[in-house]
């Protein structure tokens, strides 16, 4: 049973696995690939993390939300940052990133390439 300090615990890590795109879970309902997250000597909560291209999926959703309009909307000098944030966060190295993030950019894929070319010139 989870005590007043492990729903603390919970609480705190809530809003870093909901950035992710994780889900928490019961520590007993813990699969080989989950993470459990152990408080003050007991198990409190598991953590499932999000497999690579559901990240992605979920980065951008977050990016769109802060931004408060779609990113294909975004001039391009805007676009160009995204790139070079996502870049950074290793969106690139999923399959199919550049796909998937020219798509939610409303470019195409060379236009992608051309903006991580660009930063890696200048």
């Amino acid at each position: 049973m989870t005590g007043v300090g492990g729903e603390t615990f919970i609480a705190a890590v809530k809003p870093l696995v909901d950035a992710m795109g994780g889900e928490l879970l019961p520590p007993d309902e813990a699969g080989p690939d989950d993470v459990v997250l152990a408080w003050e000597g007991a198990d409190v909560v598991a953590v499932r993390l999000p497999q690579l291209a559901d990240s992605l999926d979920h980065i951008l959703a977050a990016m769109e939300r802060r931004k408060g309009v779609p990113l294909a909307d975004l001039d391009r000098k805007a676009k160009q940052e995204v790139v070079r944030v996502l870049e950074a966060r290793g969106a690139f190295s999923v399959r199919h990133g550049v796909e998937t993030v020219a798509s939610a950019l409303g470019v195409s894929r060379f236009t992608v390439y051309n903006y991580l070319n660009r930063d890696k010139e200048g």
